[in-house]
């Protein structure tokens, strides 16, 4: 077993390119014989902490501890109010006593750092303004489906942010090529390009960040977008209309890319807006097999970070 280089997964940079691939095989066992593994975490119970609402992530986490034969226990921010009525470290102190794993989804990524430092146990992120690790494992499971492990070109057509900064990183780890289109100004962070970098050196892998999504479409075998306005950015939401012009992923792009493409999408889907019905709806499509990807990599990961399997 190829363990997690620590206790936490808060970003991508958490694992190796070893215990990611290994992470992937796993999923892709739970997935096939799930019924293998329905008492793995019995008698464990993950708090959930949650900031931001979700269907994806909140349904995926708590069945998929329900399935291993764990529990679940769902905190929104209106119960805990972390910052508010007590600080992140209180929080974390207290759930550290009563249960044995948080999975935290929120607006900063400082919170999930305040409360890794302060637990004992483990700490994963659920979602946060820096990384989405658990949504790039997901994807690089369907990928894999569909492509097995030949390294592919994944090309993402968007807004630099944190959905794109796991799927870079995790894919250039696994020696994918990976591709960055977006508008001036919506550029991934500098510092997850130049980590990036450093494990495309690695891995074999590239990473290609550029404005024109055509010229980056072109053959590829995955084109991914995601929303152009992500929650906590509505005011902005005009502005960037009018940014990303030229930037939705339509016919016209899909058919730059290679015929065996695959198109993706880490939902919400603003339909009509980053992507069109049709495209959504097309034989291309592996939308809803990320969404379901994302039960049986999270399982695996589960079973990891509790050290079970």
């Amino acid at each position: 077993m190829n363990a997690l280089s620590g206790k936490d997964l808060l970003s991508i940079l958490d694992l190796t390119p070893e215990s990611a691939g290994d992470l992937l095989d796993l999923a892709d066992q739970v997935k096939g014989t799930p019924r293998a593994f329905s008492t793995a975490l019995s008698g464990k119970v993950m708090a959930m902490i949650f900031e931001k609402p979700s269907l994806r992530t909140r349904v995926t986490f708590e069945s998929g501890m329900f399935s291993l034969g764990g529990m679940a226990i769902y905190l929104s921010q209106d119960q805990v109010r972390m910052g508010d009525r007590e600080p992140d470290y209180d929080v974390a102190r207290n759930l550290t006593r009563w249960v044995q794993i948080i999975v935290a989804r929120t607006y900063s990524h400082q919170t999930l750092l305040d409360l890794a430092q302060e637990a004992t146990i483990p700490v994963i992120n659920a979602l946060s303004d820096w990384e989405h690790p658990c949504q790039a494992l997901a994807d690089f499971q369907t990928i894999r489906e569909s492509f097995g492990k030949s390294k592919v070109t994944v090309t993402f057509v968007g807004d630099g942010n944190n959905v794109c900064h796991s799927l870079l990183l995790l894919g250039v780890m696994l020696g994918y090529r990976m591709r960055v289109a977006c508008p001036k100004g919506y550029e991934p962070r500098h510092e997850i390009v130049r980590q990036a970098q450093s494990l495309a050196e690695a891995s074999g892998g590239s990473v290609t960040i550029g404005h024109d999504p055509c010229a980056l479409a072109k053959d590829s075998q995955v084109l991914y977008t995601d929303v152009w306005t992500s929650m906590g950015q509505e005011k902005e939401h005009e502005k960037r209309l009018r940014d990303f012009q030229g930037f939705q992923l339509n016919r016209e792009l899909l058919a730059l890319a290679a015929p065996e493409a695959r198109v993706m999408h880490c939902l919400p889907a603003h339909r009509g807006e980053e992507i069109t019905d049709d495209i959504i709806e097309s034989e291309a499509s592996v939308l809803y097999d990320q969404a379901e990807n994302r039960l049986h990599s999270q399982k695996a990961l589960l079973l990891r970070v509790l050290g079970e399997v």
